[in-house]
């Protein structure tokens, strides 16, 4: 079917950006920074930038609103994607220019009621990293509504280089430069510890937002222009007439986000609250929490490959979603997607899982007594996948408040479990939260979206296949003490697992993956 293919090739796309990028910030990054900070305090500096960075996604919410979404729904009309994307960019550009300013006049303030009093300047340079990201919002939401995959890719994964490149420089080269006085270093280079993560972060910003600037020249200097005048490959022109900022269709945008800001400031709670209540509910000193926090947040990494395909996923069926709610034979594409996202989920937290020797390298030893909630995290990771292809249904149905009413339900859960589970467990319990809160939220949003928008998801297959994945790695792992880690022998075990459950597959839905590909 030309339209699976079509999302397969541009999640495939946005996995490359996605995978490229963070691939890198995770083979490169996450070791360099926890062998860089292997120190108590430098954990605990670990844990105070994992802790930033948690903010820094939930801030971007009221920052963008959602109108990234709201754009998708009104710009896919190819008549009004201009002043759709006009509209949506004054509406932010104005609102990120005001919050900026109000919280950079409270940066000290900001930072004594986090505990970080000596380090306003770190709030300073968050605020702004979170700013330069709101401008970025619409210029990538455009690439997407327009399939242009390979130039988003393209710059998500040149910001990432700039911004590694940008961190080894000042963190390796600036001391050196320094004490040989090359190129005036004695004026630009202090020893910051951990700010030079968020300074390479704002800098890379930046220039990411130089490169999207060419939409913003297109879209805002071309207003006005004949009607033979295009604005985009696909041959959008709009009259003298067009406003250049649409109130009415500001107010319509506004309207269909509002709810799902609500899920949005919900879904973040589901993902980010629990290292801030880590920092709170652990016991001893500010110091060792913030370490524990640090383990945390090194060992969340580990679970990023699956992050990454769903994130890929996410940005691609988005869009993909609402081009093809109008086709015949949307609800059972819906139903395929899902299936062979679960298909492709269950192999790589296999995959994941039994070669952790492997994975466990790229954290720091001291970092590494948190790999036990690698496993759990990757199962979550996969049901939030899951979330992503049943929730289709309300954007569909614009009844996006079911959306914020799903999300809540999830913060609700994400609270409670963290609040009960945290001071028992530690950070293991942050774990099992987030799988219950994920697990909650697939589970009502599957049985509201039957009622409202019914789409035939094959839910007992999905389930086998979770479960099965499941038992093999219980086996593997009851197994894996008869051989020496790190050997040929372990390794050939872990092949042997992978191999049998890929081809256990292949034999059940083989033929059914065949015929997909032969659409």
């Amino acid at each position: 079917m030309a339209q699976l293919k079509k999302l397969a090739k541009q999640t495939a796309l946005y996995g490359v950006s996605s995978i490229a990028a963070r691939l890198l910030a995770f083979v490169f990054l996450t070791p360099y920074l926890t062998n860089k900070f292997q120190s108590l305090s430098g954990m605990r500096d670990m844990g105070m930038q994992t802790e930033l960075y948690a903010w820094a996604a939930f801030l971007i919410i009221p920052f963008t609103y959602r109108l990234e979404t709201a754009f998708f729904r009104f710009g896919s009309d190819k008549k009004i994607l201009a002043r759709a994307f006009r509209t949506a960019s004054v509406s932010i550009i104005a609102s990120t220019v005001v919050l900026v300013a109000v919280l950079l006049c409270f940066s000290q303030q900001i930072a004594n009621l986090m505990e970080y009093k000596d380090y306003p300047h770190f709030i300073t340079w968050i605020v702004l990293i979170i700013g330069l990201d709101a401008l970025s919002a619409i210029p990538f939401a455009l690439l997407r509504l327009q399939g242009r995959a390979l130039r988003f890719a393209g710059i998500k994964i040149l910001h990432m280089l700039m911004y590694l490149g940008l961190l080894v420089f000042m963190m390796e080269l600036g001391p050196y430069m320094r004490d040989n006085q090359l190129l005036f270093a004695n004026y630009w280079y202090f020893d910051i510890g951990i700010g030079h993560v968020f300074v390479a972060n704002l800098i890379a910003n930046a220039i990411m937002l130089m490169m999207l600037l060419p939409s913003y020249i297109t879209f805002f200097a071309k207003w006005r222009q004949p009607a033979k005048e295009t604005l985009d490959e696909d041959n959008i022109s709009e009259t003298a007439t067009e406003p250049f900022f649409d109130k009415a269709l500001w107010r319509s945008m506004v309207i269909y986000s509002l709810p799902l800001i609500l899920a949005s400031f919900a879904g973040m709670i589901n993902e980010l609250l629990d290292r801030t209540l880590l920092k709170f509910l652990l016991p001893g000193s500010l110091d060792e929490r913030l370490v524990q926090v640090g383990i945390y947040g090194a060992c969340y990494k580990i679970s990023i490959f699956l992050q990454l395909f769903t994130q890929a996923f996410n940005y691609a069926a988005e869009p993909f979603f609402f081009k093809n709610a109008q086709s015949e034979g949307s609800k059972s594409l819906y139903a395929d997607i899902s299936l062979i996202f679960t298909l492709i989920g269950c192999v790589g937290f296999l995959g994941l899982m039994l070669f952790m020797d492997i994975l466990q390298y790229f954290v720091a030893a001291p970092y590494r007594e948190g790999i036990v909630i690698v496993p759990i995290l990757l199962i979550a990771n996969l049901f939030l996948g899951l979330y992503y292809n049943v929730a289709a249904w309300y954007k569909l149905a614009d009844k996006t408040r079911f959306g914020a009413y799903i999300s809540i339900i999830g913060a609700i859960v994400t609270v409670l479990g963290n609040l009960l589970l945290i001071p028992y467990m530690g950070y293991i319990g942050a774990a099992w939260a987030t799988l219950a809160c994920y697990v909650t939220m697939v589970i009502v949003c599957y049985l509201w979206g039957q009622k409202h928008y019914p789409i035939p998801y094959p839910v007992f297959k999905i389930l086998t296949y979770i479960a099965a994945v499941l038992i093999v790695y219980g086996l593997y792992c009851m197994a894996y003490p008869l051989v020496q880690p790190f050997t040929i022998a372990s390794f050939s075990l872990s092949f042997l697992f992978l191999v049998l459950y890929i081809g256990t597959i292949w034999k059940i839905e083989g033929n059914y993956l065949k015929q997909i590909i032969k659409r």
